[in-house]
């Protein structure tokens, strides 16, 4: 049984934090990580910052930004991985990138740098379904999952996409691109219903969760949320604390508080 299939075996309430590679310095994205498993986090998603990015909202932007400051790479943002394993973290890790980059890499050696870097999993929020096909492929060699996206408007298409999920399937609470939302559409708990009749694996939501009593009205019919915007925001609010080696242990503490505090039954 892989990493990622033995955290979510026949778990309920998975939380899974998104942190952007480099934010607000590689140094401290190790220790975010490290910071977020001790507060609880069931697997991590690691953004692969990115220039010109289809599904993040302002706030991933801006963490973006403050990563390519560090001439963050794809290449760089992956080595990040076994240094946090060589620090402690046990729990899955999910990279999040887009077609781009990952068409500039090569698919194949992507897949493969990964899986060497003792990556779990791979999402990709803007290759449709239908032509992901060959990374697939890639990531069954290697051992790897391909995370499944499926939206609102993904239709007739639920039912394939959810069917063939690998570790669990990625559910967008709404439409638009990531971000804090002080209301989860009312029609979200339809669609987890209707994704949760055909997938095999766990069904998890994100996509503005950033508030206690939404990932309590989300327990109901999903199998755990992804928090991004609300982390990342943190983050960039305690830039200056997080990047002063004295402050930096007050930072992540803050924000383990956050998290606690968003997560606690």
């Amino acid at each position: 049984m892989s990493r990622l299939e033995a955290a979510v075996n026949g778990k309920k309430n998975l939380f899974i934090p998104f942190i952007t590679a480099g934010d607000p310095n590689p140094e401290v994205t190790i220790e975010l990580a490290l910071t977020l498993e001790e507060a609880g986090a069931d697997i991590l998603e690691l953004g692969i910052p990115y220039s010109d990015p289809l599904a993040d909202g302002p706030v991933i932007q801006a963490a973006s930004k403050r990563a390519l400051k560090h001439e963050m790479t794809l290449e760089k943002a992956l080595s990040l991985v076994p240094k946090m394993r060589a620090q402690g973290l046990t729990i899955p890790v999910i990279v999040f990138t887009y077609v781009n980059p990952l068409l500039q890499y090569g698919e194949e050696q992507f897949v493969k740098r990964a899986a060497e870097y003792q990556v779990d999993g791979i999402l990709v929020p803007d290759m449709p379904f239908e032509e992901g096909e060959a990374l697939q492929a890639a990531c069954q060699e290697h051992n790897l999952s391909l995370i499944s996206l499926v939206a609102p408007t993904s239709n007739k298409r639920i039912e394939k996409i959810a069917a063939r999920a690998q570790g669990f399937v990625y559910c967008v609470s709404s439409l638009g691109v990531t971000g804090l939302r002080d209301e989860l559409d009312p029609r979200v708990h339809e669609f987890l219903q209707t994704v949760k009749m055909h997938a095999s694996v766990p069904v998890v939501v994100g996509f503005g969760i950033s508030r206690r009593e939404q990932v309590e009205a989300l327990a109901e019919n999903a199998d755990g949320v992804v928090v991004g915007s609300a982390i990342v925001k943190l983050v960039g609010e305690l830039e200056d604390e997080l990047n002063d080696p004295e402050k930096r242990e007050d930072g992540l503490f803050k924000i383990k508080r956050f998290v606690s505090e968003l997560i606690s039954s």
